[in-house]
């Protein structure tokens, strides 16, 4: 393959990290440049989008590799977004990295994709905070600034009442918090998984020191490393890929019932994981954005949905659905127009289902076909949140 032109957005162009992948990317012959993500400008004044660099137009590129610190989240995702409006292939999408730093929107995608998690919930008002501790669990419980990083704004509150006493602290300076039940039997440890595409291509277990129960590298944990087994693997991975994050660092406690995820990070540190593992991490993401270069994702939503009448949508198979036991060739879809691209079965992902495929309740159809047959298909609001509060055994709400 032809080398590939690379910009690496970071600001720390001596980081560990940075020279790992900026080293890796000149073994292989590619052309890279380490640039300054602050010292960018977004032009906005041409028929075509464009970007500055240094105050002077930014040179042709196939693919950037953001390396976007928390402190700058706002002006950098701008401008990966300005990358993408100008088709360079970027392997974590704009939006991918913004969903990841707000740990309630990371907790909100990933629940309505079912990924396993610690209970979570998150409350503004005093009066709901001891209910909302009870719903999780009760005390000991974890409690969570929404943009802390490195272990830093994690909290373990032995009581109730410590829990509530510091809620109110942080929310008093308005602190955002979320509330999370504590997996007593994970304390102290986790496991780091480092995703590439769509596979895992090194994974660590953190251990806390001491008392610690956070095993954050940079509170003093150790790490060693780990082969995961493959309910952990496919987690992490699908993880990642729902957060639109194809390079990312995926922190999963070890739960009594399998993997949970805590956090999916965009720009995973590679120093404690490489050390850990003797593994070229640096190199598996420079050989994936090589090979996406010349056959890249496609957002499928604004390609497929240019037709008038058409579009891409997402049927749920319902439980008491007609489709329930019936081979997807035989559910009436085909007939309707409505391609079935992929099938959704709790972490399980079937890409180009074959007709064959017997339906399950609570399955996710991606369809592509037309847009009023798909709504025709869903079914009508009051009579989705009765299902969903009968199945979670809660009376309807006045409000």
């Amino acid at each position: 393959m032809a080398p590939v032109k690379l910009a690496i957005l970071s600001r720390a162009p001596r980081s560990y990290s940075t020279q790992r992948l900026r080293t890796a990317a000149l073994e292989r012959g590619h052309d890279v440049k380490v640039l300054n993500t602050l010292r960018f400008g977004i032009d906005l004044t041409g028929e075509e989008p464009d970007l500055l660099f240094r105050g002077k137009q930014l040179s042709t590129y196939d693919a950037c590799l953001p390396r976007i610190g928390n402190s700058i989240t706002y002006f950098g995702t701008a401008v990966v977004r300005q990358f993408e409006q100008m088709d360079v292939y970027t392997p974590n999408t704009s939006y991918g990295i913004a969903n990841s730093r707000d740990k309630l929107r990371a907790t909100q995608i990933l629940s309505r994709h079912k990924i396993p998690m610690p209970a979570t919930t998150f409350v503004q008002d005093r009066a709901d905070v001891i209910p909302a501790i009870e719903r999780v669990g009760g005390a000991p419980v974890v409690i969570k600034l929404l943009e802390g990083t490195q272990g830093i704004g994690v909290i373990l509150a032995p009581t109730i009442k410590v829990a509530e006493a510091i809620i109110e602290t942080l929310q008093s300076t308005r602190q955002n918090v979320l509330i999370q039940r504590f997996v007593k039997e994970s304390k102290g440890r986790d496991i780091r998984a480092l995703v590439v595409g769509d596979r895992v291509v090194a994974a660590m277990r953190r251990v806390a020191q001491g008392d610690e129960f956070r095993s954050n590298v940079h509170r003093g944990g150790s790490v060693e490393p780990v082969e995961l087994d493959e309910e952990f693997e496919r987690v992490a991975v699908r993880s990642a890929q729902i957060m639109g994050l194809r390079v990312a660092g995926v922190d999963m406690l070890e739960g009594r019932n399998g993997p949970q995820v805590m956090e999916v990070n965009s720009s995973p540190g590679l120093e404690g994981i490489e050390a850990a593992t003797k593994l070229d991490v640096a190199g598996a993401i420079i050989d994936y954005i090589d090979n996406q270069v010349a056959f890249p994702d496609i957002d499928v939503r604004q390609r497929l949905t240019v037709s008038t009448g058409y579009g891409v949508a997402e049927i749920v198979v319902h439980g008491g659905s007609d489709m329930v036991g019936k081979k997807l060739g035989e559910s009436g879809l085909d007939e309707r127009d409505i391609t079935v691209l992929t099938l959704h079965r709790g972490t399980q992902v079937i890409p180009n289902p074959r007709n064959k495929t017997v339906l399950e309740g609570e399955d996710r159809l991606l369809c592509f076909g037309k847009l009023e047959e798909m709504r025709s298909m869903i079914p009508d609001r009051k009579q989705r949140r009765v299902k969903r509060l009968l199945k979670k055994n809660l009376p309807p709400a006045n409000a």
